[in-house]
């Protein structure tokens, strides 16, 4: 027993992990929507929930308070992600930036036209233009992990400020063009509450609990003004302290950084695909697979963010903009250009905030799954013909094992 816990943990601590939860959690879904179990897959999504505070009433299906609630907290920990790579990390200079600064820009307009591209005629559906213009951190850096030690750290690093700043990009979008009907009110206290809370980052307030208790007024505050509520994560998230004056003392936003990630990546990341990833397959014809939704969608992921990322990294390279990664060539660029067109959970929400109607539900989920599923298989593909295996040396250091022509 103690050596199967042993090897749990050790699974669990492994890069591809969450990356491995995320499909698995997706595949469940897919089945038991092909399944005779079908009706209590869509049973459970469709349970009411209701929380009451007095007069103030919140009542939605479990769909709802999964995409609008625990996509928040997801929400909340890439603001933190955000604003310390921006602060202190890998986006802190325009020299270690720049690159996946430009790729992250062409992996979001290159997608966008071609949706576009076959969704020009019908205004209802050019709505789901971003759908393809998003990546997904934790199924991206899962596969890259797969490739273990092969892959060189400075990959890993452009990959993660890709996904990171294709995710502000993301948010964005959202803040701009996926609002409902607006409700002043609501939308006046949730001002007070960012004012508050950054009064409280001024002020220096470090324990966490009074930025949760404004944190979660703010949320339920947002959900109620027609701003979609996941945003209030990312307002809360860059309002929290990153840096203290004393040296010994913990970083609030690393330590919830620190505490939060487990959660997203193995609890409330598989909860979303699993209640979003649910496609019935049955009846599905060769015409449905092309209909402008899932083709732009599905093109839009595996054509368009390996041209756009690459392309645009490649123009931005010789006009002397910024430089590859020492240690990287073209090819591995090629393939995490790959990785980057995996949207699944980040495309599946813009999907959701898109198209409401669950008419063109499936569509979405179609056109993600099909063109998230190509950029991985391909991308992995490449990276692995073009990385080698590596081998530890006397001495603890590392170099390429030779492999026979």
């Amino acid at each position: 027993m103690t050596i199967l816990w042993r090897r749990a943990a050790a699974l669990l601590h492994h890069e591809a992990a969450g990356g491995v939860l995320l499909m698995a959690a997706a595949a469940v879904a897919l089945i038991m929507d092909n399944s005779p179990f079908d009706w209590l897959y869509d049973a459970m999504l469709t349970t009411p929930v209701v929380a009451q505070v007095g007069n103030l009433v919140i009542d939605k299906p479990l769909l709802l308070w999964i995409n609008d609630g625990l996509m928040a907290v997801f929400f909340f920990l890439i603001g933190l992600e955000i604003k310390r790579e921006l602060l202190e990390g890998r986006l802190s200079g325009w020299s270690e930036a720049a690159l996946p600064a430009v790729a992250a820009l062409g992996g979001m307009i290159v997608p966008a036209l071609i949706y576009v591209a076959f969704n020009y005629q019908d205004p209802e559906t050019l709505r789901g233009w971003a759908i393809p213009a998003a990546t997904d951190i934790a199924f991206a850096l899962g596969v890259l992990a797969l490739l273990g030690s092969r892959v060189p750290v400075a990959l890993k690093v452009f990959l993660l400020a890709l996904a990171i700043l294709d995710d502000l990009g993301a948010i964005i979008i959202i803040a701009l063009f996926y609002t409902a009907d607006l409700s002043l009110a609501s939308l006046l206290i949730a001002a007070i509450s960012t004012a508050i809370l950054v009064g409280f980052n001024m002020a220096g307030v470090r324990r966490i609990a009074p930025y949760v208790l404004v944190g979660l007024v703010m949320w339920v505050c947002v959900l109620k003004s027609g701003v979609h509520a996941t945003l209030a994560g990312v307002i809360i998230a860059l309002t929290i302290p990153l840096r203290v004056p004393e040296r010994s003392a913990p970083s609030p936003l690393k330590r919830l950084e620190h505490e939060l990630h487990p959660w997203v990546a193995f609890f409330i990341m598989p909860v979303f695909a699993f209640a979003n990833a649910g496609v019935h397959l049955g009846g599905i014809s060769m015409s449905d697979l092309l209909a402008p939704i899932p083709l732009g969608v599905a093109l839009g992921l595996f054509v368009g963010k390996q041209i756009g990322v690459f392309g645009f990294a490649w123009v931005a390279t010789r006009a002397g903009i910024c430089r590859l990664p020492e240690g990287v060539n073209w090819l591995q660029i090629y393939g995490v250009a790959l990785l980057a067109g995996i949207g699944f959970t980040m495309s599946l929400f813009i999907g959701i905030l898109a198209f409401p109607d669950p008419d063109h539900a499936a569509a979405v989920r179609l056109g993600v799954l099909s063109g998230s599923i190509l950029s991985a298989v391909m991308g992995y593909t490449v990276l692995r013909l073009s990385t080698e295996p590596v081998a530890p040396v006397r001495g603890g250091a590392r170099q390429p094992v030779k492999t026979a022509a």
